[in-house]
């Protein structure tokens, strides 16, 4: 199946047939480290708990530049359903199918090919070269990037520049670039109440009628108007559960999971502090748990904006937009530390699907691309 194949497509598919279902591996690190340690860089795992990281460095001045990513994806889901074997890729036309092709096997590939092509060409490159690569991304992301992040800072590693293979673009390759993203600040809401019988509701306290305008306010809240880079603040809610499961009985308790996504014109202090408000207003005897998915970042115009919107000008012939849409990414971890931070990567529409697949004619497109961006920053 290899043997015509460009190396970018035989890394991804190499990668590709290893199961590595979050938090597993499965050996996708070892095979990346196999490839970087013979163009010179040091190889570091790092383990935490039950995670496996890659920190992989060639050099040692500034500006560092880093390559993030994982090699960890979801589940398959019902494998009835895909047209093959989703930890046997298959190419059907010019489509690579199988799990993990877009979300982000091939991502992976296309940064080390691109190393691979930069360093023939300029093997005494300026700065460093860094692969950041986690199995915790799909996860719970307790033991993956940000454990790494803070390893690094703590030994006084900087991270001046970093790309996240994350699947950017939307219509075609490069349209989109992620140069930040909102903040996910997630609500667990217990309100109280006294169970009863639904005919004898003197007896009783309602915790669901008692919530609901409580619930119907938030809902309707405007927390922001957003900004140039960032749509408004979104409150939903993600599950509701009260009752015993029969017709007859006023719940005790009503368990609410909600969350904002929001921009950088609120803080998680003064979201918090704002939610209360409104429940306190209402008299609910609650409790409120938070928990912090990531703050929001952003990375304005400059070296890698620049650098990385010629590239894709190059190999595409057409600019690039910037976007802060879309979900969290690891980028939430990197940011922090001071380094311009983008994601770029292929088509997103089948990432988390079943029958996931990715063109084949993206994935050298988007090696030639990263190694272009090197090339920028780097010579």
């Amino acid at each position: 199946m290899t043997g015509h194949l460009s190396p970018t497509l035989e890394l991804t598919i190499d990668l590709m047939r290893r199961a590595s279902v979050t938090p597993e591996d499965a050996g996708c690190q070892a095979l990346l480290a196999k490839r970087l340690a013979a163009l010179g860089f040091d190889i570091e795992p790092m383990r935490f708990v039950d995670v496996d990281n890659l920190w992989a460095r060639r050099g040692h001045e500034r500006p560092l530049f880093c390559f993030a990513g994982h090699t960890d994806v979801v589940p398959a889901g019902p494998v009835e359903q895909w047209l093959s074997p989703p930890f046997e890729p298959e190419i059907r036309g010019d489509l690579l199918f199988g799990r993990g092709a877009c979300d982000m096997k091939g991502s992976l590939a296309a940064m080390v090919t691109a190393c691979e092509r930069f360093l023939t060409a300029h093997p005494r490159h300026k700065g460093s070269i860094a692969f950041l690569i986690t199995s915790d991304e799909e996860g719970p992301s307790i033991n993956g990037t940000v454990r790494v992040v803070e390893a690094l800072s703590a030994r006084g590693e900087q991270i001046d520049y970093a790309l996240v293979g994350e699947p950017s673009s939307v219509e075609r390759l490069g349209d989109i670039i992620k140069n930040g993203r909102r903040g996910s600040l997630n609500g667990t809401l217990r309100v109280k109440g006294t169970q009863g019988h639904v005919a004898y509701p003197q007896l009783a306290d309602n915790p669901v009628h008692r919530a609901a305008p409580a619930l119907a306010e938030l809902c309707a809240e405007q927390w922001d108007r957003g900004n140039d880079h960032f749509p408004p603040t979104s409150f939903q809610i993600s599950n509701i559960q009260a009752g015993t499961g029969t017709e007859n009985v006023i719940p005790g308790e009503l368990l609410v999971r909600f969350n904002l996504r929001f921009s950088t014109e609120l803080t998680r202090a003064a979201i918090q502090q704002r939610t209360e408000a409104i429940l306190d207003r209402h008299g609910l005897d609650y409790q409120l748990d938070w928990r912090l998915s990531g703050s929001p970042f952003l990375t304005p115009a400059g070296e890698l904006v620049d650098a990385t919107r010629d590239a894709i000008q190059t190999e595409t012939g057409y600019t690039a937009a910037l976007s802060t849409g879309g979900g969290t990414s690891d980028g939430r971890f990197i940011a922090p530390t001071g380094a311009q931070v983008l994601e770029l990567g292929p088509i997103n529409a089948t990432i988390h699907q079943v029958n996931e697949h990715v063109g084949v004619g993206e994935l050298d497109s988007l090696s030639a691309i990263y190694a272009d961006i090197l090339t920028r920053l780097l010579t």
